[in-house]
């Protein structure tokens, strides 16, 4: 809604509107672009108008979605998934993404996953087998391995590490 609000004031129609993504009726004039621009930065967003920067974002909105927004654990190829979702050749997309990001898509998408990790583990609600499973690994011992890659600590490690940092509510 804001960012549809800050459309209007920079007076663009907006045909279609979704997350990270606008189609306007026209092309907007540079004063209106400035504008939106102000507006947005205000409220915290940023205009990304050039066409790589826009694929780039979109790699990394896909990435999160089926990471942190996933309902269940999904058996994919990521190359398939994201040439099919952006409509690039895979290949087009990867050599873009390491160029400007200095990070391969793949390790990109682990260091998100282990990231969703580290929330489920911080809930504390479902066993580390369980967090496995959900994110998609092919066992624990493959979930206990990347996570130490990623962060130099196992699971484990981690979730004692957590404990030993929060205390009960009633010691505060």
């Amino acid at each position: 809604m804001a960012v549809q609000s800050e459309m209007e004031k920079a007076g663009l129609e907006v045909i279609h509107m979704e997350l990270g993504e606008v189609d306007l009726l026209k092309e907007p004039t540079t004063r209106q672009l400035e504008q939106l621009e102000t507006g947005l930065n205000n409220l915290g967003f940023e205009l990304i108008s050039d066409q790589k920067s826009r694929v780039i974002d979109q790699i990394k909105t896909q990435l999160i979605s089926m990471v942190h927004y996933a309902d269940k654990p999904e058996h994919f190829k990521l190359s398939v998934v994201l040439a099919d979702r952006l409509h690039h050749d895979y290949s087009y997309l990867s050599n873009l993404f390491s160029a400007v990001e200095g990070i391969t898509i793949e390790k990109y998408h682990i260091a998100q996953k282990i990231e969703r990790v580290k929330e489920l583990l911080v809930y504390n609600e479902l066993s580390l087998s369980e967090i496995a499973y959900q994110m998609g690994y092919s066992s624990l011992a493959h979930l206990s391995s990347q996570f130490k890659q990623v962060t130099g600590l196992t699971p484990s490690a981690f979730k004692k590490l957590q404990k030993q940092q929060r205390k009960p509510l009633d010691m505060v």
